[in-house]
């Protein structure tokens, strides 16, 4: 189990991935040297890494849920060729070994070429289904966070949002140059490297990647997220819970579970579940107190499936290996 401090520098990177570790140290109220100690150990270890990403609105792209019936024997090598896919992320192996389940980010008129039309051509496939997120809840900046035991207050969290979150773009971000991409590719292997490592590896003057970050920022073409693995932290049992209930209350059951700690994420989907969420727990014991207390004191919820995740494979540009996250395109 990781301590308040840890907690709270992992909350302070889920808001912002980028901010300084002055303001981490100023937020969380510890010695700067401190923070940026408990950081480096933590994604030394493999816990978690931020990443820098193109966003995927800049090409409208979509995120469509896939759930792939295979059988045991053909899921190693299925969920090896799919994960290595830069449009597919967070993808798990589910108890059973017998279905995968990820999410692919592709536009809403791709044709049969594309991922989601080859995927049941598959000699592997069994079986699939294909859901598209209608809608992700939460508010701005905190939708990701899961309660590893310590969060950070509403002041906290004001006062690093406050000075580190630019202005939402109010149009589709503009796409990137070819020019680019080798300050892309930097960013994916680690999302806070410093300007002065990122002109190395863009070969770029310092002051040209500075003011080539903050245009990206600002057009809201390169995004930030922190990817965690919640099994080096402590908590081993994750769950994704698929629900239904009724139009009228879609919007206030998805905002009363966003709110609940253990829950990661919550999302709106087409289908026969009309609501997808991810518990994280510690254990099995936590996960059926959730389940059987502040889950079921959700009113409107016409019934649900809980599915384990057996293996988790990546999260949005992170490889798991050995209990580790990698560089899933190094």
């Amino acid at each position: 189990m990781i301590d308040a401090l840890d907690g709270q520098i992992i909350h302070a990177l889920q808001l912002s991935p980028r901010a300084s570790f002055r303001l981490v140290s100023d937020t969380v109220d510890a010695p700067e040297q401190t923070v940026a100690r408990r950081y480096h150990r933590l994604r030394r270890d493999g816990a978690l890494r931020v990443v820098g990403l193109l966003n995927p609105r800049v090409h409208g792209d979509a995120q469509w849920v896939v759930r792939v019936h295979a059988k045991p024997d053909d899921i190693p090598r299925l969920a090896e060729a799919l994960v290595r896919r830069p449009e597919v992320t967070h993808a798990n192996i589910l108890s059973g070994w017998t279905e995968l389940v990820f999410v692919v980010r592709a536009p809403l008129t791709e044709g049969p070429d594309g991922l989601l039309g080859r995927l049941p051509r598959t000699t592997s496939v069994i079986d699939l289904d294909v859901d598209l997120i209608l809608h992700t809840f939460g508010e701005a900046g905190t939708e990701p966070w899961t309660a590893y035991g310590h969060t950070l207050d509403a002041d906290q969290v004001h006062h690093i949002l406050q000075r580190s979150t630019p202005p939402s773009p109010t149009g589709r971000p503009a796409a990137p140059t070819t020019e680019d991409q080798p300050l892309f590719d930097a960013l994916a292997a680690d999302g806070r490297a410093p300007h002065s490592r990122l002109a190395q590896e863009t070969g770029w003057s310092t002051p040209r990647v500075a003011r080539r970050l903050a245009a990206l920022e600002a057009a809201g073409t390169l995004t930030y997220d922190l990817d965690v693995l919640p099994q080096r932290l402590g908590f081993e049992v994750n769950a994704m819970i698929w629900l239904t209930t009724t139009p009228q209350h879609l919007d206030s059951v998805g905002q009363q579970i966003a709110a609940h700690a253990e829950i990661a994420s919550v999302a709106a989907t087409s289908g026969r579940n009309n609501l997808m969420a991810i518990a994280i727990c510690r254990d099995v014991r936590h996960l059926y107190d959730y389940l059987s207390g502040e889950f079921a004191a959700v009113e409107h919820v016409g019934g649900y499936d809980v599915s384990i995740r057996a293996q988790r494979l990546k999260q949005t540009a992170s490889l798991i290996s050995r209990g580790r996250l990698l560089n899933a395109y190094a």
